[in-house]
């Protein structure tokens, strides 16, 4: 009887040991399901699911990204960010902007405070592979300059031998300054600032002899100086900066969404659709534009996991790039930036829409 009994204990011990296995392996089979369900969530989903996208800009330089005079936020990466609005909400107006400086924007797209980055940001190595950035399409080819005064009869780079230069830190300009002053065997002294503001601010007053950032960005804040034209910028390149909009790595899915976004408005461009014309071009019987307006029948947009028509929203309610571009920086504006790299592959540029197929 008592051998009974043991055995029968025993037999209940197992099971109830088994029960409990296989409720702790539910458990955790459950928890790690969770855990990758929402790590796979992608950002497009939230933002889709949001209503409205969340964009890292500038809001301190004129043509690419500033308050206007009616207050609101205006320039060419503001129009990026439209864009993108436009192409995965369907409203270029759904955008919170967010102002963030040099220093704070890597960390605002890590902590998911901005969805993207579109803050004349150059795409480099270590932003990819470090920093934990993913790159969309370049939306903008430039390069690091050096502005003086006029006066100053400085030409080149060796005559700023002993000078002062004044930098942004927290940007890619420290190291190119460094590497192109030692390249030319020039000795200078660099004077750091946390913000644009501030080195200008030194620059003005005469406590450094010359300032250096992107070309663009020297274009941009020449036009706010007191006396614009008592300044020139050297004719001496620093280096490559292709400016790209950016979006936390390993998410294949929103990064596509915002590249595709972008190479709508260069390809439009190509095919000669604007703004005013983009309904015309829907009965057209081109099968690439039909693909690219989302037409006929063509799904690139389902497959994208945005609206088929995103192309034809983007280019209705923003524009191709020609006109974001021109609006923006061009001939008509107090900029009158060239297109230079910038102008399309077929007029010499480096804009290149990979095909829509």
């Amino acid at each position: 009887m008592k051998k009974n009994l043991s055995l029968l204990f025993s037999m209940l011990l197992v099971l109830v040991l088994a029960l409990a296995g296989c409720s702790g392996n539910s458990e955790e089979s459950n928890t790690s399901s969770g855990e990758e369900s929402s790590k796979s969530t992608s950002m497009l989903e939230t933002i889709i699911k949001r209503g409205t996208l969340k964009a890292g800009v500038n809001d301190a330089l004129p043509g690419f990204g500033y308050i206007g005079s009616d207050g609101k936020n205006t320039g060419f990466d503001v129009d990026f960010a439209k864009a993108i609005a436009a192409g995965v909400l369907g409203d270029a107006n759904k955008v919170e902007f967010r102002p963030l400086s040099a220093t704070d924007r890597f960390t605002a797209v890590q902590s998911k405070e901005v969805d993207v980055l579109i803050r004349n940001t150059t795409w480099t190595t270590n932003r990819d592979a470090e920093v934990g950035l993913s790159f969309a399409p370049v939306t903008f080819y430039d390069g690091q300059g050096i502005m003086v005064p006029k006066d100053s009869d400085i030409k080149t780079l060796e005559d700023l031998e002993g000078k002062t230069i004044g930098v942004e830190t927290g940007t890619t300009t420290e190291l190119n300054l460094a590497d192109q002053m030692k390249a030319a065997g020039v000795s200078y002294t660099p004077q750091t600032f946390d913000n644009a503001d501030a080195v200008i601010a030194a620059y003005e007053s005469g406590s450094i002899d010359a300032w250096t950032t992107d070309k663009s960005g020297l274009v941009s804040r020449q036009s706010m100086l007191q006396d614009p034209d008592a300044h020139v910028i050297l004719d001496a390149t620093l280096s490559k900066e292709p400016l790209a909009p950016a979006v936390l790595d390993n998410d294949e899915k929103w990064k596509d969404a915002v590249s595709w976004i972008v190479y709508a408005t260069i390809q439009a461009e190509e095919f000669g659709i604007t703004s005013a014309n983009v309904d015309e071009f829907l009965e057209s019987d081109n099968p690439e534009i039909q693909r690219l307006l989302g037409v006929g029948g063509n799904n690139l947009g389902e497959q994208l996991g945005i609206p088929n028509d995103f192309a034809y929203q983007v280019i209705k309610q923003v524009g191709n790039y020609g006109e974001i571009y021109d609006r923006n920086l061009g001939p008509d504006t107090v900029f009158k930036l060239e297109r230079g790299q910038n102008a399309l592959y077929s007029d010499g540029g480096l804009q290149y829409s990979i095909p829509f197929r």
